[in-house]
C-alpha cells in the first residue's frame, strides 16, 4: 500500500489515520517497529513535530508504543473504537496547542506587567513557591503552574484573554499534550521551567512589560525545543 503525501494543513490526525491504515493493510505489522520521525515526515510531505503528535495520538489509542532510545512499535489491535480523537474536528496537537500559547499569554503576560495588583503578585510567588517545592513534574506541581498561568491572565485585566487562556489550559491537560508530556519529565526539565516562571515573575513584578512578554515567548518556545528533542530512554 504505497505513502500518500498529506497536505501540511492536515496536522496530525490524518498522519494517524493513514499510519493506521498501513498497519491495517499489514506494511506495518505487530511488533514491528515503525519508519523513523524523519523518514516518515519525509515520505508524509510534513513536518517532524506533526508526525510526532499522530504518533502521540495513535499511542493514547493504544496503536503503537514509544519506547524511548529504542522506536516506536506497532502493538497489538485493541476492538474498534470511535473517540475524540476521530471527531471530524479533532483536538488541536500539542505543537499547534504551545504555538497558540505563544502568541496569546506572552500578550497576557504584557499586559500584567502593568495591570498586576499586590495580590496577583503575591498569588504567583505562592504558585511558584510550590513548584519549586517539586523535584519534577507531579498533580501538584502541575496545578500550581495552572494557577500561574491563569493568574497572568487574569493580571491582563482582560476577561476575554482570560477564558482563551482557561480554554487552552484545558486542552493542555488533555490526554495527547498529557502523553506527549509523559515522555519528557524529569528533575532537569523541571527545574529549567521553574527558572522560566522565576524569570517571568520577576519581569511583572518589576513593571515590564516588554521583559514579561519576551519571558513568556522564552518559557513557550523552550516548551517546544524540549517536546521536539529526541525521546527519553525506557527506564
Amino acid at each position: 500500500m504505497p505513502i500518500q503525501t498529506i497536505e501540511t494543513r492536515r496536522l496530525y490526525r490524518h498522519i494517524a489515520d493513514q499510519v493506521t491504515r498501513l498497519i491495517d493493510s499489514g506494511d506495518f505489522r505487530v511488533g514491528s517497529r515503525l519508519p523513523a520521525e524523519r523518514e516518515l515526515a519525509e515520505k508524509l510531505g510534513v513536518s517532524r513535530p506533526s508526525v510526532r503528535e499522530a504518533l502521540i495520538a495513535l499511542e493514547v489509542e493504544g496503536v503503537v508504543e514509544v519506547r524511548g532510545g529504542s522506536g516506536v512499535f506497532v502493538q497489538r489491535r485493541r476492538p474498534a473504537r470511535r473517540d475524540a480523537h476521530h471527531a471530524d474536528t479533532p483536538a488541536p496537537g500539542p505543537f499547534d496547542l504551545i504555538r497558540a500559547r505563544w502568541i496569546i499569554e506572552s500578550e497576557a503576560a504584557f499586559l500584567a506587567a502593568s495591570n498586576a495588583t499586590p495580590d496577583h503578585l503575591q498569588r504567583l510567588k505562592e504558585a511558584l513557591d510550590v513548584m519549586r517545592s517539586e523535584n519534577t513534574h507531579s498533580p501538584e506541581s502541575l496545578a500550581a503552574d495552572e494557577r500561574f498561568h491563569l493568574c497572568i491572565a487574569e493580571a491582563s485585566g482582560n476577561s476575554a484573554l482570560l477564558i482563551v487562556v482557561q480554554q487552552l489550559w484545558e486542552m493542555r491537560t488533555g490526554a495527547l499534550y498529557m502523553k506527549l508530556e509523559s515522555h519528557f519529565l524529569g528533575e532537569t526539565i523541571w527545574g529549567q521551567a521553574v527558572v522560566e516562571h522565576g524569570e517571568l515573575l520577576q519581569a511583572i513584578a518589576s513593571r515590564d512589560p516588554p521583559a514579561a512578554r519576551k519571558a513568556m515567548r522564552k518559557h513557550m518556545k523552550n516548551a517546544e525545543i524540549r517536546f521536539a528533542s529526541g525521546w527519553k530512554p525506557s527506564k
